[in-house]
């Protein structure tokens, strides 16, 4: 009885289950059709095998139902879940099936790079969305319209590892990724990256996901030959436990070494092993995606927990990561665009119109709910999604802070965060940016072999080969290098000054540096290989590294990096100096040069010239026979050399002229003397030549040091090549130089300084150089482009520089500078003083003496103004004029006396000369008494005549005269007091 009691009362829950169901899906009698439940299928394809996979299943199954008991609404979103096998086939053919035979209007995944490429196409051809964490930046949004990246892209953390590069200064890194489209793709962004902060990438490891251990470990072993030691890993994890691993066995997670890792392993380190961790992953670094933490979180985070073990009871707990927050939010964002838009379109996919067999990719057909869902879900958000701010725009996850952590025991440790506006910081503020009051730094790194010091990012290679050092070998000049073969033992040793200097810096290296010298030979030909030539050995990877007397030079750069250079240099000529000039004849005429003597000798002329013109009328010196008034020009003038003038001028515009004059003289006669007595009491040593480009004029052949680049400077100078002489020893210098040019030698040897210092140290009293001097670098040693060494070495070099050891290197080699008084070949461009030198002076006493001239040609021509305006011809006013000035002006201030009832009348012999001849004649017919005196300046009423009647012309005349001398001798004794 009992049992039929259990049976009927199970019948009827049944029945009640059945009657509750039926009244959920149907809508309810007379209510509108379209408050029915609508149901939108979304497909889903994932990994399942993975641990990635399950946490996303899990997240998206928790995301359904909290939208939909936070939403009710009509439209419910139904997960059609499908594996995708880790295989790409399988995937492609699991979106086939969803959008063909369930009809899903979106699909979310697949998780793999290739198998979302296929189901893009897929997707594209349907119009159905595809919303997929696919990380590789291969994929685009842009050439694809359907489909969303619900992931940041590997390429987003390209910079934030950059910047951890920079923090550290490391120069050089490895990269090592897998071979696969998912490694590769990261590769061409990252050297990008790094190329921007001036890092090279040394070394490119591409392990295959097939590989073996044995595989691993020799390519591991063959990183650990070379130089750099800073590594970056992009692989996954289960082929990234493995390389650690071995890493470990390898030794190179030791002390020295720097590892970082991307955040597809970081974000993911709860999947690798925690042996591993803990053996051999301490001190990895590693950069990830940050979210924040929140309450929401928090509670999401233990419902998770449940879920996943309802789910998966048969399996280790796992930890829920950034994938499957992503995963929550972009169900969430779907499911949202579904709600807005899924009222007002039927939910179902459009069969293609045609009765022909088609295949099943092209009976799929169009989803008309899938063209209006990618216009929301192109540009939506989630200001408090469960990954901090959730932003899609133009189908791109928009980036977020990126978190970079340090492996320390089983776990890992918060160092510090990167955003791409304020770069690297230790905290950030609430709102996801760098806190600007923090310092620049990361926190606290234990590196591997917990080890606190920064790793310096490279090492010398372990692979026992010594760094081969080239010197060059040839004849002379050993005080820089010298190499010596032991005949034996074929053992290379390398003295001299340059060497000395390389040894002393390696030894000051914080690291040891072991290295053999190779011997390259400069030949004594042109024909042959020069320092060029040396420098090119390391670009062809023979040489690691080239010391000795090498210039830095720019051509030379491209090939090689310089260190600092440890001497100063730049190229100039020596030229032999003349014979003692005190011992010539003509040593008087050196202190000017012949143009100063020539503008000096016209000055005078000139001057004594104006000096004749304003006292010719005025002073009987300056009067006479014209051969005694030409001497009078040349001998008042020379005379103020030594001032030894008798003469006096009574002209104020004379005094004027020869005040500036003899202020002139002055400086000239003392400038002259103290030229002259330096040239006959000091000894100096005077260059045959003072210019480079008086060798080209000259013709003269130039010598230059054997190998050397100052060949093709002395080119660029427009040298004619055929007059080039190469040397290799001082001695041949010297033997060149007192040969000369006629005699097989040269005129001058063009070097850089450290050698022509060298040689007017022995020769000082023979030699001396001339300018200009061209700059050059100087002397450094050269390495491979983008060698790490060159920072530590150049810092060595300073540090050497700075020290006692280079005066003592100095003094070894090239002995006390000092005992040639003359060592540094200051040359003297010329002793003789030039023109440019008294410009100023000469213009001064032009301007002066030509003004003076000009005033006094005024006052006469103004004075004679009537002679100006008769009508006779130029040449006869000429003729008059000149007459006139050739007159004698009385400077006497007694006048005559006038007698009693006459008013007396001066005449002078201006009037008679001003009259025409007619009128000189009347006068002599008609007054017997009136004679001109023959005398020059002789006054009329003194020779007895008496005046013409007043009203005739002649009266006239002489009236008009006499008004007009009265004047001009009123203006001259005004001049005289």
């Amino acid at each position: 009885m009992q049992n039929q009691r259990c049976h009927f009362l199970i019948l009827f829950i049944q029945f009640v289950s059945i009657i509750s169901f039926c009244h959920y899906i149907m809508p309810i009698s007379g209510e509108n059709e379209t408050n029915a439940v609508k149901k939108v299928d979304v497909g889903i394809i994932l990994d399942l095998e993975t641990n990635v996979a399950k946490v996303m299943h899990t997240c998206i199954l928790l995301a359904l139902e909290d939208y939909h008991a936070a939403n009710r609404s009509a439209i419910r979103v139904v997960p059609h879940f499908r594996d995708s096998k880790k295989d790409d086939v399988e995937a492609a053919s699991a979106a086939i099936y969803l959008l063909k035979d369930v009809q899903v209007q979106a699909i979310f995944g697949p998780q793999m790079s290739t198998q979302t490429d296929f189901v893009i196409d897929i997707g594209n051809k349907v119009k159905a969305p595809v919303i997929s964490p696919a990380t590789s930046p291969s994929l685009s949004v842009k050439e694809n319209p359907y489909f969303i990246r619900a992931a940041l892209p590997s390429s987003s953390q390209t910079k934030a590892i950059a910047a951890i590069v920079k923090n550290y200064e490391w120069r050089e890194v490895v990269i090592i990724y897998e071979d696969s489209p998912f490694g590769t793709g990261i590769v061409p962004h990252l050297t990008d990256a790094l190329l921007e902060i001036s890092t090279l990438i040394s070394y490119r490891s591409v392990i295959s996901p097939s590989a073996n251990d044995d595989q691993i470990l020799r390519e591991l072993y063959k990183l650990n030959t070379m130089q750099t030691r800073v590594f970056i890993v992009h692989l996954q994890s289960f082929l990234a436990s493995r390389l650690f691993f071995k890493a470990k066995e390898a030794g190179m997670m030791s002390s020295g070494y720097a590892w970082i890792i991307t955040d597809v392993l970081t974000s993911l380190l709860d999947s690798v092993d925690p042996s591993v961790i803990e053996s051999s992953m301490q001190g990895v670094l590693g950069v990830k995606p940050y979210f924040p933490r929140s309450n929401e979180l928090n509670n999401f985070t233990k419902r998770w927990r449940e879920r996943f073990r309802r789910e998966y009871p048969n399996m280790d707990q796992v930890e829920l990561n950034v994938y499957g927050l992503w995963a929550y939010d972009s169900i969430t964002v779907l499911a949202k665009a579904v709600q807005n838009v899924g009222t007002t379109v039927i939910p179902e996919v459009k069969k293609p119109d045609t009765k022909e067999k088609l295949s099943d990719l092209d009976a799929l057909g169009t989803s008309e709910l899938g063209s209006l869902l990618i216009h929301t879900l192109q540009n939506t958000s989630l200001k408090r999604g469960l990954s901090g701010d959730f932003r899609i725009i133009d189908g791109e996850l928009q980036p977020s802070p990126y978190q970079i952590v340090n492996i320390i025991g089983k776990g890992e440790r918060s160092i510090g965060f990167w955003t791409e506006s304020d770069g690297i910081s230790y905290k950030l503020t609430m709102n996801g940016k760098t806190a600007k009051s923090n310092n620049k730094q990361l926190g606290t790194i234990i590196w591997p072999g917990e080890s606190t010091i920064v790793p310096r990012g490279w090492e010398m290679p372990t692979s026992g080969k010594k760094l081969r050092v080239g010197v060059p070998v040839k004849g002379g000049l050993e005080q820089f290098i010298k190499v010596e073969i032991d005949s034996k033992t074929q053992a290379v040793t390398a003295t001299g000054f340059c060497a000395d200097v390389f040894k002393e810096v390696i030894q000051s290296l914080p690291f040891a540096v072991t290295y053999e010298f190779i011997p390259f030979r400069i030949p004594d030909t042109q024909t042959l290989p020069d320092y060029d030539d040396l420098i090119y050995k390391i670009s062809s990877k023979e040489y690691d590294a080239v010391i000795g007397d090498v210039t830095i030079l720019a051509n030379r750069s491209k090939y090689v990096d310089f260190t600092l250079p440890f001497t100063e240099s730049g190229i100039s000529a020596v030229v032999p100096v003349r014979d003692d000039e005190r011992k010539n004849a003509w040593i008087f005429l050196k202190p000017l040069k012949t143009e100063l003597w020539i503008t000096t000798g016209a000055f005078f002329v000139f001057i004594g010239f104006v000096v004749w013109v304003l006292e010719h009328r005025v002073n009987k010196e300056f009067r006479g026979p014209k051969h005694k008034q030409v001497g009078m020009i040349f001998w008042f003038s020379f005379s103020t050399l030594v001032f030894a003038h008798r003469e006096r001028v009574t002209s104020n515009l004379t005094r004027f002229v020869m005040i500036v004059w003899v202020f002139v003289v002055l400086v000239l006669t003392s400038s002259y003397t103290a030229n002259l007595t330096s040239m006959l009491t000091v000894q100096q040593l005077q260059p045959t030549i003072t210019n480079l480009n008086d060798l080209i004029t000259n013709g003269e052949y130039v010598g230059y040091q054997e190998g050397s680049f100052v060949k093709d400077v002395l080119k660029r100078m427009n040298f004619d090549s055929s007059k080039f002489r190469s040397y290799s020893t001082l001695e041949e210098y010297n033997d060149a130089l007192s040969s000369g040019s006629k005699n097989g030698g040269v005129g001058a040897i063009v070097d850089e300084l450290p050698y022509l210092r060298l040689f007017l140290n022995k020769y000082c009293k023979k030699y001396i150089m001339v300018g200009p001097t061209y700059k050059a670098a100087g002397f450094g040693f050269a390495f491979p482009k983008g060698s790490p060494l060159v920072p530590d070495v150049s810092r060595a070099v300073l540090k050497v520089m700075e020290g006692e050891f280079m005066n003592n290197i100095i003094q070894k080699w090239f002995g006390n500078e000092t005992d040639c008084p003359e060592k540094d070949g200051m040359a003297i461009t010329s002793d003789s003083l030039t023109l440019d030198s008294f410009k100023g002076l000469f213009l001064i006493a032009g301007v002066a003496a030509g003004s003076a001239l000009l005033i006094f040609f005024f006052i006469f021509l103004y004075q004679n103004r009537e002679i100006l305006a008769t009508d006779d011809s130029i040449l006869q006013k000429l003729s008059v004029i000149a007459k006139v000035f050739d007159e004698e002006i009385d400077n006497s201030n007694s006048k005559s006396e006038k007698p009693e009832g006459n008013v007396s009348q001066t005449a002078t012999p201006f009037a008679a000369s001003a009259a025409s001849p007619e009128i000189l004649l009347d006068l002599a017919s008609q007054s017997p008494e009136i004679r001109i005196s023959d005398s020059l300046g002789a006054s009329l009423a003194e020779e007895g005549f008496s005046t013409p009647e007043p009203g005739t012309p002649v009266h006239e005349t002489i009236i008009g005269t006499t008004e007009r001398d009265d004047t001009y001798s009123c203006y001259n004794n005004n001049e005289h007091n």
